[in-house]
């Protein structure tokens, strides 16, 4: 980027740099490092910025006199650091270092320094001394620590412009009334990590605010009742948080108002009538919340509206062309609650050309004037119940569409001969028949998941278009899929994402899916796959997560796998062997699953070069990849089943999981498992496993979950265990452990997890340790307090036993004394003289 900044050359020529006519004097520096976006990006990856500015960010260039416009966004810089000339405490701001000293910069009016994700800035203090500064975007720069933000960015008068998205940002001051922004137009914090109310100075500030954007924190509060001053304000996104209670009416007084998005929040109540009369409204985004009632015909009014979405709430009542008649400029359409009945007129053709509509819990037919829209790109039909007859017009329908979203509808129709040519076609659980559609060259994600198509998938593979697939996600899971997988896959280099689960394949991994070397994730588990796995995978260098469980595969398990691998599960074959030492390479290693193979041998003792399993942030360590274009982008999550807790989990997030369970395992667990301190889930149940279980079991902070059950572990429960405060899930069962099992709530909850264990003792064992039951029968010296306890237990069961006793001889005589009117007369002046005998008794021995 520098490769023009030479000497001898006059900087005004220099790349990035541009001089004031007159005068000769910088007054910009641009320099945003331009990156290339891969056609797939994996979640986690980063852009390669190899080619860009890094090391450390000097704000010396911020001396400069006339300079009034900086941008370095997008770089690699790693920290801040000001080197004022004979200033030494103004340096490594980065490190939290306060430039109290340092002087002003007056002329500095733009300053962009986001998108530099390695930044790490402890502070903005520096930013307060740049007092003529209007634009501010720091977004992406991570601001873990910085407490200070909102005091440092209202020194500045003149600011119109601050973004602060997705710098880690904790403290929104909920609980401050005012903040002095006295010019500020755009305030963008999105993508933190706040979690309070909405703060109170947020609706009392003095400028006329025109953009704010709050979406994608945590913010858990309602809006307030009152009219905040709003007045000039355009764009309020407050989308993704958990906002609840009613959606004010005040929004409906928002005259300038152009969009508005709530999505994804937690409101309740009816949709305000007032935003009808919100006549410059664009987009209107009110989705997946709680929202009831009918949809206000006035919303029917707003005639610069291109966006409407009201779906995943739970409106009721009929929504027919009455509510959209008169939106002539609508483009965007989604709707669709479980109570909502669509009721449109047949012949009616609507105003407006839609390029995307989502419908949800359709009945009876589809309307008609879907047919109509002949611009449209987008089509989502969800949960819906409605006819697609005919069905050739709907496939046909389908062709002009780049986004196909069909999900648990009742089509139930037999696609073998359907042409399939959008860019994205995803049909979930449709029922769907017949063997394999054919698709074009553009369809870059199939999605046929979970329905009843059959027949082999040669068709697919071998019988379409040859060396002309953009195909990178193919999804057949949960289908009745038969025959082999046909070697066919030279032509599919394109491929990422291989999902054929849940089928009943069978034959061996053909070789040739070797040649995908651009694949990422593979699943095949649950289906008839025999015979080894093939080395030809070796090639397959980018691969993330291998899912091969639940088949009949044999030999050994594969020691040449990639070090990309995050996800490696291969529970319920055949495999045997030793579990090869080669795999302590793979640092990226997360779910480790063996379970239910024929493994022997030891547990390798370098399972501590599981770098990744170090970390406690596997919770948040998402998979999947983006597909993007210019014309197209999709994002698309890639679980990972796994057995945690005894229960089979799909997650798209990550645990730190080994599962060595049910094989035949031997010798001692090595230590260094011990130093997997990211480690959430750990089963080594079911093999024959010995020698004691360390203290340094209690090394596994995140532990969740351990299952030792059914070895030969031996010694003592180590007291550690009880400091595992997120363990839910442990089993210790039939081991030849002994002693006493240490107290904590995690390790009492159930005697299940210590049966079989003959010398263990204490809770929740009902058996009582030797210690305890010695201490349990010492004698104690009997003192006068205890004397009276024991003389009132003597009296309490007395009075007890005597009323019994009265009770059973009353109605034992009673019954036979009421026959005899004389024996009652007896009777009665007999048992007056026997109470007053008992009671005299009870008094004089107290």
């Amino acid at each position: 980027m520098l490769s023009s900044w030479l000497p001898k050359l006059d900087c005004c020529r220099w790349t990035g740099v541009k001089c004031d006519n007159i005068t000769g004097r910088v007054t910009q520096l641009n320099l945003p490092c331009h990156t290339t976006q891969p056609e797939v990006v994996a979640y986690q990856e980063k852009d390669d910025k190899s080619h860009c500015l890094t090391g450390e960010f000097s704000l010396t260039l911020l001396e400069l006199e006339f300079l009034s416009y900086l941008d370095f966004s997008n770089n690699d810089f790693k920290s801040i650091q000001y080197s004022s000339m004979g200033n030494h405490k103004c340096d490594d701001l980065s490190r939290g270092n306060l430039p109290h000293l340092c002087g002003n910069s007056t002329n500095l009016h733009y300053l962009d320094l986001s998108h530099n994700y390695d930044l790490l800035v402890y502070n903005l203090h520096w930013v307060s001394r740049l007092s003529s500064l209007k634009y501010l975007n720091l977004g992406g720069v991570r601001l873990p620590k910085e407490i200070d933000w909102l005091q440092s960015v209202t020194m500045l008068p003149s600011l119109l412009e601050l973004t602060l998205e997705n710098c880690q940002l904790e403290n929104i001051y909920p609980f401050l009334q005012y903040a002095n922004f006295t010019s500020l137009q755009v305030l963008n914090l999105a993508g933190n990590d706040f979690v309070s109310e909405l703060p109170s100075w947020l609706f009392n500030l003095s400028c006329d605010i025109s953009h704010i954007d709050l979406s994608q924190n945590r913010i858990n509060s309602q809006l307030p009742e009152r009219f905040p001053n709003f007045r000039s304000i355009q764009t309020l996104f407050l989308s993704d948080n958990y906002l609840k209670g009613p959606i004010p009416n005040w929004l409906g007084q928002l005259e300038e108002l152009k969009e508005l998005d709530l999505s994804h929040n937690s409101f309740s109540g009816p949709i305000p009538e007032g935003l009808g009369n919100l006549s410059s409204l664009i987009n209107l985004i009110l989705e997946s919340n709680e929202l009831k009632g009918n949809l206000p015909d006035n919303l029917g009014h707003l005639f610069n509206l291109e966006t409407l979405a009201v779906s995943k709430n739970s409106l009721t009542g009929i929504v027919s062309e009455r509510n959209l008649r008169s939106l002539t400029n609508l483009k965007s359409f989604s709707m669709g609650s479980p109570s909502l009945v669509y009721d449109f007129d047949p012949e009616w053709v609507p105003p407006f050309q839609l390029v995307s509509i989502s419908l949800g819990y359709v009945r009876d037919k589809l309307p008609a004037w879907l047919f109509t829209q002949s611009s449209l790109t987008d089509l989502k039909i969800l949960d819906s119940t409605a006819s697609f007859e005919p069905l050739d017009k709907f496939w046909n329908f389908a062709t002009q569409l780049e986004y196909f979203v069909l999900v648990n509808s009742t089509i139930n129709g037999d696609i073998s001969n359907v042409l399939l040519s959008s860019k994205l076609v995803w049909l979930d659980s449709n029922n769907l028949r017949g063997g394999m559609p054919r698709i074009s060259p553009e369809v870059r994600v199939l999605r046929i998941y979970n329905n009843s198509l059959s027949g082999s998938i040669s068709p697919l593979l071998c019988d379409s278009m040859k060396n002309k697939s953009n195909l990178v996600h193919l999804d057949m899971g949960y289908n009745h899929l038969t025959g082999e997988l046909t070697d066919c896959w030279n032509d599919w280099k394109s491929l990422v994402h291989i999902d054929l689960g849940y089928n009943n394949l069978t034959g061996k991994i053909p070789h040739s899916m070797g040649s995908l070397s651009n694949l990422r994730f593979l699943y095949l588990e649950s289906n008839k796959f025999f015979g080894e796995v093939p080395f030809s995978l070796n090639n397959c260098k980018n691969l993330w997560i291998l899912d091969l469980g639940h088949n009949n595969l044999s030999g050994v398990i594969p020691n040449w796998l990639g070090q990309s691998v995050r996800g490696l599960k291969l529970r319920s074959n055949q495999f045997s062997g030793n579990i090869p030492t080669q795999l302590c390479q793979l640092g990226s290693l997360m779910v480790m699953d063996f379970a239910s193979n024929r493994l022997s041998g030891p547990i390798p003792n370098c399972l501590h070069n599981f770098t990744a399993m170090l970390f406690s942030n596997a919770s948040t360590y998402k998979v999947g990849f983006t597909v993007q274009s210019p014309d197209f982008s999709v994002s698309i999550a890639c679980g990972i089943r796994m057995f945690i807790k005894g229960k089979e989990l799909n997650r798209v997030y990550l645990m730190n999981d080994i599962d060595l369970s049910n094989n035949n395992l031997s010798g001692s667990v090595p230590l260094e498992i011990y130093m997997l301190t990211g480690l959430q889930s750990l089963n080594l149940s079911h093999n024959q496993l010995m020698g004691t279980i360390p203290q340094e079991i209690g090394n596994l902070k995140q532990l969740e979950a351990i299952d030792l059950s059914r070895n030969q572990f031996s010694g003592e429960i180590p007291v550690s265990l009880s400091a595992l405060h997120y363990l839910s899930v442990l089993n210790l069962s039939f081991n030849n452990l002994m002693g006493k099992i240490p107290s904590g709530t995690q390790l009492g909850s159930t005697d299940l997890s210590y049966i079989g264990n003959s010398d263990l003792c204490g809770p929740p064992l009902t058996k009582i340790c030797p210690q305890d039951e010695k201490s349990h029968n010492i004698t104690k010296p009997v003192r006068e307090e205890d004397d009276d306890d024991d003389k009132s237990e003597v009296y309490s069961w007395f009075y007890m036993g005597m009323g019994i006793g009265f009770a059973v001889g009353f109605w034992g005589v009673f019954g036979t004394i009421l026959l005899n009117r004389r024996c009652r007369l007896v009777y009665f002046r007999f048992l007056h003289r026997v109470c007053d005998f008992v009671i005299r008794k009870m008094i004089s021995i107290y």
